[in-house]
């Protein structure tokens, strides 16, 4: 089956507004880079409240500057980001986590000198709408590994183990919406389905938005409801929820 182009712009976010969904992300023509050097280029897409939509594309298109862009790490040279229906164009990713962002970077960011409640307790911090709920609860509740481990220092963790405790900390600030960089790198298959299988009872069970980016094929055609192809810096290219799972369509997008 082939991939469906549209235009970049307004028109890729249509997947979305035909199912009906209050719009929880909306990215529209955002231009974002390192100082002169811009490497997202006019990217416009959007993300419904509850959905799990994917940005699949190869080494170096992109994908990592648009996620930092959207959390507010890069300024935008133009376009604008809104979020649960608010203009955080310019505001800082501090504010934005606060609102109800979350982001798990990829290489996952823990902090591997402290133990795993120390840095589910930083978490925390992140977002004061957690307010006095007991944060570490959830955390353990969908990743139970976690709680086994909690004294032991997150840089002596297993690889898998500090994929769930990156995206636990995150979890423990209550997001509305999680970006995540690479969930998948560098684990074993079988961990690989294993957090997707947790994302998915996570946007299941909390109702958290997620937005990803992967280069998996396996763990995009297991958890994303559609998703957009990046190139060159640009969203080129919608997929619907028949073409996420479509693993012809998939590696066309992400072959060398």
């Amino acid at each position: 089956m082939a991939a469906r182009s549209v235009n970049v712009g307004a028109s890729v976010a249509a997947p979305m507004a035909e199912r009906g969904r209050e719009t929880m992300l909306e990215v529209s023509q955002i231009t974002a880079g390192y100082g002169r050097t811009m490497i997202v280029r006019d990217v416009s897409i959007s993300v419904g409240r509850g959905e799990i939509v994917a940005i699949v594309g190869r080494n170096g298109v992109g994908k990592t500057t648009l996620m930092k862009a959207i959390i507010g790490l890069l300024p935008l040279a133009q376009g604008r980001i809104a979020f649960a229906e608010t203009d955080v164009t310019t505001a800082s990713a501090n504010l934005r986590a606060r609102q109800g962002m979350g982001y798990v970077p990829q290489g996952r960011g823990i902090f591997p000198g402290l133990t795993v409640a120390e840095n589910l307790e930083m978490g925390e911090l992140i977002n004061a709408r957690a307010g006095g709920a007991r944060p570490h609860d959830v955390a353990y509740q969908y990743f139970p590994r976690l709680a086994e481990r909690r004294g032991q220092r997150a840089g002596t963790l297993s690889g898998g183990e500090q994929a769930m405790l990156a995206i636990g900390r995150v979890l423990v600030g209550q997001p509305t919406l999680m970006l995540l960089d690479e969930p998948s790198e560098g684990l074993q298959p079988n961990l690989v389905q294993q957090i997707g299988d947790d994302i998915t009872r996570i946007n299941r069970e909390l109702g958290t938005t997620v937005l990803f980016v992967e280069q998996n094929i396996e763990l995009v055609m297991s958890l994303a409801q559609r998703g957009y192809v990046m190139d060159k810096g640009q969203v080129k290219t919608a997929l619907s929820a028949t073409q996420v799972t479509d693993q012809a369509v998939l590696v066309g997008h992400l072959a060398v």
